[in-house]
């Protein structure tokens, strides 16, 4: 299935490229050419394969395919957006254990790739932000060519349209979280489930729903499910963000504590730790966000308290019931067959720990994503 999601993947970008290259030949080469490459190589094409098993599941047959592999590529497409804007905002430098889209501007341009932290240059920010833009561009376009019937395209339009809005509400009240050094579990939770959970789960599936025609009850069923696999989903990238491997999660370790993140994982350790009084580890987690100067040895001693608290090991024990609860509302849609056990696989594997890892436990620092 990924395979003809990339080839159509492929078709529309190159569309696109060739009329960027008609406008201007550096804009082309620069950002269209280098966006084309940076959807294309690399992620797990998961948004997609929720929406294909949904529709699947849900009764879709081949005459709906056309507008599933469409769908599925406007959805790589919007990731993309959230990818390289994302990367701007958190001044990250490394993604897919590549440069960042930003990063890679700077090194044309200037020969040298920015420092961990420190932020790209004016110009290199300002072009992955344009970046960003025309990745949801395309997107949008992708959709509104998918050719559909009228009540079909009502439902596909409202739910693309909401998740727009939820994703770019979420990553708002990602930075807010930041700037204002945010600690409420319950704030985290929802920046979680607007930001990653809805757009990552939810709504595709929601989409594979609508293009089957699916009735009221299961979409509402098969929406739920989703919601607790995608929150549950974002909690283990949380966890892998903190005790990770490098080279298998495609990031720094560490960059959610050096950048303050808002997560719920970290809000855990600070409500364990005030309410055991423990003052020691309440000033070292507030050392958390100050950029890049974060050194290792205070990394590592706030990676020991997320553990001595006890907050990894109730993001597990959550992420657990998150797990329960995604198959219990996806058994109450009562679909049956293939497709829908390859949704049930699914929907169970976007929360477990990666291959050839362990889920983090007391003690243990080796748990990776």
């Amino acid at each position: 299935m990924n395979h003809f999601v990339t080839s159509e993947l492929s078709t529309r970008c190159a569309e696109s490229v060739a009329h960027s290259r008609s406008l201007d030949g550096v804009f082309a080469a620069d950002l269209a050419e280098r966006l084309t490459a940076f959807t294309l190589d690399g992620g797990s094409r998961i948004r997609p394969r929720f929406l294909w098993w949904a529709m699947r599941a849900c009764g879709g047959t081949d005459p709906e395919v056309s507008a599933a592999l469409r769908l599925a590529a406007a959805l790589e497409l919007i990731q993309s957006c959230a990818l390289v804007h994302d990367d701007v905002m958190d001044r990250s430098t490394v993604r897919r254990s590549r440069p960042s889209f930003h990063a890679q501007i700077e090194l044309q341009y200037f020969a040298i790739a920015p420092r961990p932290g420190s932020g790209p240059s004016s110009f290199a920010q300002s072009a992955a932000v344009l970046a960003g833009d025309l990745a949801l561009s395309w997107a949008d376009d992708l959709v509104a060519g998918a050719d559909l019937d009228p009540v079909t395209r009502t439902d596909v339009l409202r739910i693309w349209r909401n998740m727009r809005t939820e994703m770019i509400a979420g990553q708002y009240l990602d930075l807010h979280g930041q700037a204002t050094s945010s600690r409420s579990a319950a704030r985290a939770i929802r920046t979680v489930c607007l930001k990653t959970a809805r757009y990552t789960v939810e709504q595709p599936v929601a989409l594979g729903a609508a293009l089957a025609r699916a009735d009221e009850a299961t979409t509402r069923a098969l929406t739920a499910a989703g919601r607790c696999a995608g929150i549950a989903f974002q909690l283990r990238d949380d966890l892998a963000g903190a005790f990770g491997d490098s080279e298998v999660t495609g990031k720094p370790v560490g960059d959610d504590i050096r950048a303050g993140k808002a997560t719920y994982l970290l809000a855990l350790a600070h409500s364990r730790a005030r309410a055991a009084g423990d003052t020691y580890v309440i000033d070292l987690l507030s050392e958390a966000g100050g950029g890049s100067d974060v050194s290792m040895p205070v990394l590592s001693s706030i990676r020991e308290a997320l553990l001595s608290t006890g907050a990894a090991a109730q993001v597990e024990r959550r992420i657990a019931r998150l797990v329960s609860a995604s198959e219990r509302h996806l058994a109450a849609a009562g679909l049956h067959g293939p497709a829908a056990q390859r949704l049930s696989e699914l929907l169970a594997q976007v929360a477990a720990p990666a291959r050839g890892s362990a889920a983090v436990s007391t003690g243990c620092l080796g748990g990776t994503r």
